[in-house]
């Protein structure tokens, strides 16, 4: 693969990530559906929760989930792809609102007709929560 196409496989693995945030945000099980792989195994370990396996079992607890009557400001920060040929994971800090990050999660997608899917999701809490790094008015931060 040239360094044109990781580029580009990692740019939609992290849109991949970025429409799991904001399914659970916008609190939209359908959208949240679309995201998960239909035909690889899947689980899903929710902070606090026993890991869920299978398909059924992973989106019910979505369901569960979005349908709170206090929707989560979820917010991604510092997400990173790491790619493998048709696999990837996502590492990234998880935030809700303007509280600092206090999850950490980890993603991973595989390539499934075309298009980047979940087939896990990892959280656990940080020690401590960590702030976002916030560059200073008028300056530029480079990575």
């Amino acid at each position: 693969m040239s360094v044109e196409e990781s580029v580009e496989a990692k740019r939609l693995v992290l849109a991949a990530n970025e429409d799991f945030y904001e399914a659970f945000r916008s609190g939209d099980h359908q959208a949240m559906r679309k995201v998960w792989s239909e035909r690889a195994p899947v689980a899903c370990a929710h902070p606090g929760m026993q890991a869920l396996s299978g398909r059924a079992s992973v989106l019910e607890s979505w369901r569960q989930i979005l349908h709170q009557s206090s929707p989560l400001r979820l917010r991604c920060q510092g997400a990173v792809a790491h790619l493998f040929g048709e696999f990837a994971f996502v590492t990234c800090l998880e935030a809700d609102g303007d509280e600092p990050a206090h999850l950490c999660a980890t993603n991973i997608f595989i390539l499934e007709d075309s298009q980047w899917k979940m087939v896990h999701h990892h959280v656990g809490p940080l020690s401590t929560p960590k702030p976002e790094r916030r560059a200073p008015a008028g300056s530029r931060l480079m990575n």
